[in-house]
């Protein structure tokens, strides 16, 4: 793709190299994210429409587990559309919507890290404080910490993105990723990133340390207030509602943290596409699953709207 000049070389668009040094690979590529993330998208959508069907599903946990599939489906499409698309050609994209895509993408990724704390904060109360916890957790609250999650996204990355705008690009104009990540768009800058990359790091520290530190003061009460429990069905059923929640939970931020935070540990641009596809492919499909599956609840809710649907079809 040829790079358009103005007189002062300015790059008007970018080329994502995706994975093309291993291009022999694409066509495999292809087929399977493309499955991956039709079940994805296809998975968290049953879960929203399971929880949405069900009166008995009308709790915190559940209101908290339909934003997370929403945001895991938004997600997901801001980086494997254009993905796949690099897997068929070469895939270019405007400065302007790399900088939106990073933008979209990394306020996502944002506003999940608070959203799965809060979905911790949610656990430790309805285990440490069974009683009072639907007082604790009414309707109201549990609006304003999922609008706290969501704009706490994209007023932080907003930020970063404002710096962003003002780099210039006269250089080389491909990426060595398959999105518009922060660091490779900044290593194509001709202008000085020390004020957005200093900025971005001190926010990435913050919006990912501290979630994070909520969620292992969570779980650390849970688990103290759990070994209190007598062995048996009440605190195997405590474990169990934490569990999948742990699990998207370590995915999520163990890959996060390698890669924004200490960078230095990632020694290949593969190996840092490798941990990317981890929490843009990976967590995203891991949620429907987990919860599906491991959930007898919104199993139960799935197989009767399924057997709804069956016998309105057979009427």
């Amino acid at each position: 793709m040829e790079i358009v000049s103005t007189e002062n070389q300015t790059i008007t668009e970018f080329v994502l190299l995706g994975f093309s040094d291993i291009s022999e690979l694409h066509p495999f590529f292809f087929i399977m994210f493309t499955i991956i993330y039709v079940s994805i998208v296809v998975g968290n959508t049953l879960i929203i429409v399971a929880v949405v069907s069900s009166q008995r599903l009308h709790t915190p946990m559940y209101f908290f587990l339909v934003n997370l599939s929403f945001l895991e489906i938004l997600y997901t499409s801001t980086v494997v559309p254009k993905m796949l698309e690099g897997f068929l050609q070469e895939s270019a994209i405007s400065v302007a919507g790399c900088l939106l895509q990073f933008f979209v993408f990394g306020s996502l990724a944002t506003a999940e890290c608070f959203l799965l704390a809060v979905m911790a904060y949610d656990r430790y109360l309805a285990i440490c404080y069974p009683l009072r916890y639907p007082l604790l957790m009414g309707p109201r609250w549990c609006l304003v910490l999922v609008t706290i999650s969501w704009f706490s996204g994209f007023m932080v990355d907003g930020l970063v993105v404002a710096l962003m705008v003002q780099l210039r690009f006269c250089g080389p104009n491909h990426i060595d990723h398959f999105y518009c990540d922060f660091m490779p768009i900044i290593n194509l800058a001709c202008s000085d990133p020390s004020v957005a990359q200093m900025t971005t790091f001190i926010l990435s520290v913050v919006c990912l340390s501290v979630p994070f530190g909520l969620i292992l003061t969570s779980y650390a009460r849970i688990v103290v207030a759990v070994l209190k429990i007598p062995a048996g069905t009440s605190r195997r059923k405590a474990f169990s509602t934490c569990s999948s929640h742990l699990a998207v939970v370590s995915t999520f931020y163990g890959t996060l943290m390698v890669l924004y935070i200490a960078p230095s540990a990632v020694h290949s641009q593969l190996l840092s596409k490798v941990f990317a596809l981890l929490y843009t492919v990976v967590t995203p499909l891991f949620n429907p699953v987990i919860y599906t599956l491991r959930n007898k609840e919104v199993h139960q809710a799935l197989q009767k709207l399924l057997q709804s649907k069956q016998s309105e079809i057979l009427d």
